[in-house]
């Protein structure tokens, strides 16, 4: 019989949510679509993150989630109602309010851990479980950090980057910086506006980062032709991008992510740096798949970076191990349950 223990990526950027014993059951954008005349909930989701830029005045698409955190209480809860009810459409819960666990980054305040606990309570969990995301990220990466050795991981997701080390379990030292995914996509947006004078929108941004984006010089060398408005004249105008280009606009927010990956080793106890130089650093979140950001890192930090096999997914299937031990890993631990 299938459990209806939840666990939540509540990403920036998209929500992940793993439903016990059935795997991933939902992976949609963390956006929601309002009437901004009536409050109404027009759209939750992919539906609502199609309208993004594309909306007349009296609609406005959303992202509720600003850099980790809840930025808009109401929209939250409204947006995590529609997805457990989504769920529950398709036979997930058996009438029982779900258990459920959620991620959120190392640095966040107790109002606001009380606030992802509220709003996860009013969307209809029963008992709500928080956890540090980068605990969950290395579990979901397949690194068995209950053991005591030294294990660590960078986790980029849409709007944080958060870096761990671990070991017994828990989170010995770690950081998180409001520089991840969402920033690449905004770097890419004012290179473009600076230096070719063309507004470009979310969308188009993101999928320069994919299609052509790198962080290492002379990584790539690819072009693609970006539409957009001209901000001089006003009009539909077409460039071209380079690879180089991408390369530079991302230089400044890819150090910072150096940087804080090389402070947290700095505070790591000298035996558990020693297992790092071992074991080396997984990398984890849909940030993190961008073009040579594991060459660099290795280069940079000395130490082997390696991707997780399913870097996006990561956080999600940590949940899943997490739910699967949740008596045992609660018990003297960080986990904190409502």
């Amino acid at each position: 019989m299938l459990s209806n223990d939840l666990g939540i990526d509540l990403g920036t950027a998209n929500v992940l949510i793993y439903l016990k014993g059935k795997g991933i059951v939902l992976n949609e954008p963390s956006v929601v679509a309002l009437n901004t005349n009536t409050g109404k909930v027009l759209a939750v989701g992919e539906e609502a993150r199609m309208m993004v830029g594309r909306t007349p005045g009296d609609i406005v698409a959303i992202r509720p989630l600003k850099d980790g955190v809840i930025a808009d209480f109401d929209t939250t809860e409204a947006m995590l109602t529609h997805f457990i009810k989504k769920l529950n459409v398709s036979g997930g819960f058996f009438g029982k309010k779900p258990r459920i666990l959620i991620c959120c980054p190392t640095s966040i305040t107790t109002v606001e851990q009380n606030a992802i606990r509220e709003a996860a309570m009013k969307a209809g969990g029963g008992h709500v479980f928080l956890e540090e995301e980068p605990k969950v990220a290395a579990v979901g990466a397949g690194m068995d950090i209950f053991q005591p050795y030294g294990n660590m991981v960078i986790d980029i997701g849409g709007g944080t980057t958060d870096v761990a080390v671990l070991s017994m379990g828990d989170v010995v030292t770690s950081a998180s910086i409001k520089y991840a995914g969402n920033t690449f996509d905004q770097d890419i947006f004012e290179h473009v506006k600076k230096h070719h004078r063309l507004l470009i929108g979310e969308h188009t941004a993101e999928r320069i980062k994919i299609e052509i984006g790198t962080v290492l010089q002379d990584g790539r060398h690819e072009e693609i032709d970006v539409r957009g408005r001209d901000s001089v004249n006003g009009l539909p105008k077409t460039i071209t991008l380079t690879s180089e280009e991408v390369q530079l606009a991302l230089k400044e927010s890819i150090e910072h992510i150096v940087q804080c990956a090389k402070g947290v080793l700095e505070k790591t106890p000298p035996e558990l740096s020693a297992d790092i130089i071992d074991r080396g650093i997984m990398l984890a979140g849909g940030g993190s798949l961008i073009h040579g950001l594991d060459q660099l890192l290795t280069e940079q930090l000395h130490v082997p970076v390696f991707i997780a096999e399913d870097a996006l997914n990561c956080v999600a299937k940590g949940t899943a191990v997490l739910l699967e031990n949740i008596d045992k890993v609660g018990k003297g631990k960080k986990l904190v349950e409502i």
